[in-house]
């Protein structure tokens, strides 16, 4: 397996935590998304979206999208269990990782992709979109502040696949303009924690 990588990718840096709570290493390819190399015939022949992190199998199958990626590790390294044990863990594991995706990664994501000076050549910017992603986000972080009040992780008692979105996005949050609301004491004493881990810098 060889895996190609963004170093300052969020959903990179997801597979990259996750691989390091598996113990797993992988042979590694950085792909230099300012040279344009995500966007060379080579790679998008691999991968035609053009996105990083990307999981070449020994057989020539192309995994593409980081939860995919980290499921498909799961299968190969159960242990520990990062999206649940059961049928109601792993439902739950699921819930809250869509949540974080849906209501605080994306909301983040768009603030930054709309008022970064790196997009500015790459996309038409809509300051709109900015503005609504950064409210958003902190409102989203105001509600996962309340639900952290009732249990030590996003989805339980323990750290999963939904931590480590979250972790990934409030990262990129905290580095583009969308830090964590100084009233929201669960969620920094959350984030803190799970900053924390051996894994956190991986």
């Amino acid at each position: 397996m060889k895996l190609y990588d963004l170093k300052t990718g969020t959903s990179t840096r997801r597979v990259r935590i996750f691989l390091a709570e598996k113990g797993v290493k992988l042979p590694t390819v950085e792909v230099d998304m300012l040279k344009g190399e995500n966007k060379d015939p080579n790679y998008l022949a691999k991968n035609p979206m053009g996105t990083m992190p990307l999981l070449e199998l020994d057989d020539g199958t192309q995994l593409a999208e980081s939860v995919a990626i980290c499921r498909y590790v799961e299968e190969l390294h159960p242990e520990p269990p990062l999206f649940g044990t059961t049928p109601v863990e792993r439902a739950l594991v699921e819930m809250w990782n869509r949540r974080t995706e849906l209501e605080l990664l994306i909301p983040i994501m768009d603030h930054f992709v709309h008022s970064s000076a790196f997009y500015k050549e790459r996309l038409t910017q809509m300051a709109d979109v900015a503005r609504r992603g950064h409210t958003r986000a902190q409102d989203r972080m105001h509600w996962l502040d309340g639900e952290l009040a009732k249990r030590p992780f996003i989805a339980g008692d323990r750290y999963t696949i939904a931590d480590i979105t979250a972790q990934c996005a409030l990262i990129l949050g905290k580095n583009t303009g969308t830090p964590i609301p100084a009233d929201s004491p669960h969620l920094a004493r959350w984030f803190s924690e799970v900053s924390k881990r051996p894994t956190a810098r991986a």
